[in-house]
């Protein structure tokens, strides 16, 4: 075969594609794969990253007396007959103003008066409009009154929205998962009362241990829940340009937002050709001898065969 005897007479070359091959396999193969994995993983993730899906601790096998059985739980149920709805409320707002840092001050005074405390505040002074993002917690109670005062503040209110969570379902599915650990613990106690041997006691105290900071833990996530709940966050964004605030225009057609959006967008096409340019560029050493050896592979299967003479 023409293949094989190329090989044979170009081992070198045959080499240096082989080895070239193999690196681009499993660069892409190992690109492949962590894609894959990221998108198969599932995480079970609550109210601010609460892990409410972990397992309970296994019980271990001491006879009929540690014959346990130890529910998971899934998605919090629903618990209408509940009344006291436990809401964590947010809320953010985009003021148009005439002073950027005199209604900066002026929120964060709100927020002390009203038993709160700023979150985070920043302030810039691009060359066109002073803009700011203030972000403060309140009483849950005060939180309509803080809006109206902030309305107040403001020439123009371009964007208002108020998002609330409710949190009562998982809050009660805790409660139950600490009813269930906690039961499991006075088990594993009791057993304990009764073991002789040292590997059994050695097993049980560190069940137990294990037992308890799941409890801890669940009733951290509890305490974070009310404190969330208590509070309500409201996020205000200022400035003296309208364009400069996060809202979608009410206008159709605006020549000088379309002029913005085609600037931001021929920015963010040379990045992505300045991006490409740069990883051609570093692969070069890679596909560039390939290339090399590629075209002089080509070149001698084109020449012609040498004529025999007589």
């Amino acid at each position: 075969m023409p293949i094989i005897t190329w090989i044979r007479k170009n081992k070198l070359s045959a080499f240096l594609l082989a080895v070239i091959g193999f690196y681009i396999l499993k660069s892409f193969t190992s690109t492949f794969l962590g894609s894959v994995s990221l998108g198969q993983r599932n995480y079970s993730k609550g109210i601010g990253g609460a892990d409410f899906g972990m397992a309970l601790p296994a019980p271990m096998n001491l006879g009929s007396d540690a014959d346990m059985i130890v529910p998971s739980y899934g998605e919090a149920a629903p618990q209408p007959e509940i009344t006291d709805r436990m809401v964590v409320q947010e809320s953010y707002l985009s003021l148009l103003v005439k002073n950027v840092v005199e209604s900066r001050n002026r929120i964060l005074t709100l927020a002390r008066e009203n038993g709160g405390y700023m979150v985070s505040a920043s302030t810039e002074n691009p060359q066109d409009a002073a803009t700011a993002n203030i972000t403060i917690r309140v009483k849950s109670e005060s939180l309509e009154p803080v809006l109206t005062a902030l309305r107040g503040l403001a020439v123009k209110v371009v964007s208002e929205n108020l998002r609330g969570t409710d949190v009562t379902d998982e809050y009660v599915d805790i409660e139950k998962r600490i009813a269930i650990y906690e039961k499991t613990k006075a088990q594993y106690e009791a057993i304990l009362e009764r073991a002789q041997e040292i590997s059994d006691i050695t097993n049980l105290t560190s069940q137990i241990i294990s037992t308890q900071g799941q409890i801890d833990r669940l009733r951290g996530q509890q305490e974070g829940m009310k404190q969330r709940s208590a509070t309500a966050k409201i996020t205000v964004y200022l400035s003296t340009d309208e364009l400069a605030l996060p809202y979608a225009p009410t206008e159709m057609w605006r020549p000088e937002v379309i002029f913005k959006q085609a600037v931001r967008s021929l920015v963010g096409h040379a990045r992505k050709l300045g991006t490409i340019a740069i990883w051609t560029g570093v692969y070069a050493v890679i596909w560039l001898p390939a290339l090399v050896i590629i075209l002089l592979i080509r070149k001698r299967m084109q020449k012609p065969p040498l004529k025999k003479t007589n």
